[in-house]
């Protein structure tokens, strides 16, 4: 039996014809173009399914309503499968290559964990079909590792690293001591913190390498206290963050001196954390469901479909991702041709409703403006959800790396 049986087979299907739902095209009539597939593979049942996980199979189908609404040429049908990778790379290629080869999915969706990102990158390059990647954040993607069949959607590790450590430095914060999750998210944050921290008169004076899904963070957090460091710069994302936040407060090291800098928060940590533990704590983001009018009513559209829980910012990237890759695909009428479509998505300007306006550069990366939130203090929280107040706003071309300064062999 197949590896990709762990694959979510559910199958969700959008007629065209009245926005009709079926599990199956088994009555599709014979003369009806094939239908195109896309494949959310995502983290359905670990330390990322809250971040990602349903949600994000939920904001593709959104994507997909939403495109079919609005004006369009497509007479296909579109159908969207879910799988999970179990943060482990090589299931990931796995399900993307059965899933190629097999179904005929067109186009790969959000990959969290950019291990997992990284192998299905080459998987989707040989077989010429699109990834459209929103949880993985490595900066790789764009630079040493970009593919012309490649779209880095949300954020990366650039972009998060130059708004949360500058503003930490430059609030006196000089000294820093890292705990880095132990794969290519974490090397590559790890290293885009240093450039900035160095490049605002700062130093990162040590640093440990903490195992994925740890429970148990006291031996590091120990390691951290005796260096003495002004700043304890928490490298790692979901559970992790959520578990080191803890075991930091249960271990004094703000009541010690020493601050806490989460350099990847989401809306759904901050929630578990609550905010009498998480108030305060500065992080960069690029959407925020309470941001404006717009976020606010897609937002509110979401929630019902995740039980209730408002979207975070890798859930809001699979949906602006699918939304401007089917736009694409009718512009092409075809998406046989990954590279071809994924080159379309470059030259049309993107526009939706929770990042804005904006572009999708030569190397891959999608331009937008990233934010330096901070975590409001419980009182000055005034309904569901409430967590963030705006520091500011970081326009694209200063949050984003200077694509020459990346090293993608597509950058002429």
């Amino acid at each position: 039996m197949s590896r990709a049986i762990v694959a979510n087979r559910r199958r969700w299907l959008i007629g065209i014809a009245g926005l009709a739902f079926s599990l199956s095209a088994h009555h599709a009539h014979a003369q009806q173009p094939a239908t195109l597939k896309l494949g959310v593979l995502t983290d359905m049942s670990s330390l990322y399914a809250d971040i990602t996980g349903p949600g994000s199979v939920a904001a593709a189908k959104m994507a997909v309503e939403d495109f079919l609404a609005g004006p369009h040429r497509m007479k296909r049908s579109i159908e969207v499968v879910s799988g999970d990778h179990m943060n482990k790379a090589d299931l990931g290629a796995s399900i993307a290559r059965e899933w190629i080869d097999r179904d005929s999915v067109d186009a790969i969706v959000d990959t969290p964990n950019s291990s997992v990102a990284l192998a299905v990158r080459n998987v989707v390059q040989q077989k010429n079909r699109a990834l459209l990647i929103s949880g993985a954040s490595s900066s790789d993607l764009t630079g040493k590792s970009c593919s012309p069949n490649l779209v880095h959607w949300t954020y990366d590790t650039y972009a998060l690293a130059t708004g949360v450590a500058r503003a930490v430095v430059e609030s006196g914060g000089k000294s820093w001591f890292t705990l880095t999750a132990d794969y290519a998210f974490g090397y590559a944050m790890e290293q885009d913190i240093k450039n900035v921290v160095q490049k605002n008169g700062g130093s990162v004076v040590g640093g440990v390498r903490t195992p994925i899904n740890s429970q148990d963070f006291s031996s590091f957090l120990l390691q951290a206290q005796a260096s003495k460091a002004q700043v304890v710069g928490l490298i790692n994302a979901g559970g992790d963050t959520i578990n080191s936040i803890k075991q930091a407060v249960e271990f004094g090291i703000a009541a010690g001196g020493q601050r806490v800098a989460a350099t990847v928060l989401y809306l759904s940590d901050v929630h578990s954390l609550g905010l009498k533990v998480a108030q305060g704590l500065q992080f960069t983001e690029a959407f925020y469901w309470d941001l404006n009018e717009s976020t606010r009513a897609w937002s509110k559209r979401f929630a019902p479909r995740n039980k209730d829980r408002y979207p975070t910012a890798m859930q809001a990237g699979v949906y602006g991702a699918v939304l401007h890759y089917l736009r694409a695909v009718d512009a092409l009428e075809s998406s046989t041709d990954g590279k071809a479509v994924v080159g379309k998505m470059k030259e049309l300007p993107t526009d939706d409703p929770l990042f804005g306006k904006g572009t999708v550069r030569a190397d891959g990366r999608k331009l937008h403006n990233m934010y330096l939130f901070e975590v409001k203090k419980p009182e000055e929280s005034k309904y569901p959800y409430d967590y963030y107040k705006l520091v500011s706003t970081i326009a694209a071309d200063q949050a984003f790396r200077p694509i020459a300064d990346g090293g993608c062999s597509l950058v002429k």
